[in-house]
Formats: structure tokens, sequence, C-alpha cells
């Protein structure tokens, strides 16, 4: 089997549970403008994101992560660089994520980066739920915060 893919132990890269093991951003938010929870029924893993934002951009984060070592990847990176990205940016590097677990795509680079270790989990369809968990819910969360603007704005 040419193709096969990797043992599900090769996974958990040395590099990989670095980066699960320095999440950031943990003490939730006193006053978030938005807080979403999102889980996955498939592993039982979940994430909560509190956000704050200024216009387009991204002010403060905080999250709580109940997930395998592969969420907790992704999460810890998305709480590195979350803050100061625009909301283009988030749904640029979600959509370069999707793309890379289910189709074959290319990594995200710059800043984003380190996210490539993920990109073994494309041959594990299982584990994609838990890698998206923090950029669904980031997403959510913008989305209901831009929604709240726009019923302010109506009033």
């Amino acid at each position: 089997m040419a193709n096969a893919p990797e043992p599900i132990s090769e996974l958990y890269s040395r590099r990989i549970l670095q980066l699960a093991g320095s999440i950031s951003h943990t003490e939730r938010l006193k006053d978030p403008e938005a807080t979403v929870t999102v889980s996955s029924p498939l592993c039982g893993s979940r994430v909560t994101v509190d956000l704050k934002m200024d216009g387009d951009v991204i002010t403060d984060f905080a999250h709580e992560v109940k997930a395998c070592a592969l969420g907790q990847t992704s999460s810890a990176v998305m709480a590195e660089h979350v803050v100061g990205a625009t909301r283009d940016e988030i749904h640029e590097v979600a959509a370069q994520m999707r793309a890379m677990l289910k189709e074959g795509g290319e990594p995200p680079t710059g800043k984003w980066a380190d996210l490539e270790v993920l990109q073994p989990v494309r041959d594990y369809k299982s584990r994609h739920a838990s890698v998206m968990l923090t950029f669904d819910a980031v997403e959510k969360a913008m989305a209901e915060i831009n929604e709240k603007k726009k019923e302010t704005s109506k009033e």
C-alpha cells in the first residue's frame, strides 16, 4: 500500500505535543463581546472562545480547550496569532486549513506556518473536526459580534 496513512501514533509528533502544551490565553475574558462553544460529537472535543473586536480587528481573545493534542495544537496556534488579526485573515486561514485537510491543499504560511504540523491529519477524517474547532468557534464569535453591531446600528 504505497499511500497508506501513517499509524495514528505518528500524528502525535514532538512538535505537535510541544504546541499542544503551550496553549496561552486560557483565562476567560471578563466582558467578551461574544462567547461561543463548539464541539465535535464524534470525538467529544470542545472549545469555548471569548472574543472582542474593534471594527474588523480582533483585540482580545481567550479560550477554554477540552480536546485531544491535535485540537490543542490548532488552538495554541490560534491563541498565538489571533489578537491583531482581521476578520478576513481568520476566514482565509480557516479556509486554507479546510482545504489542507479535505482537498490536499497547501498549509497556511507566514505567522500561521506552525499549522503545517497538522498536515498528516488529512488522512484521518475523524480528526478533522477537532483540528477545526478553534477556527469554527472564532468564526462564529466574529459573526455574532457582527450581528450585534448591525442590530445596534439599526436602533
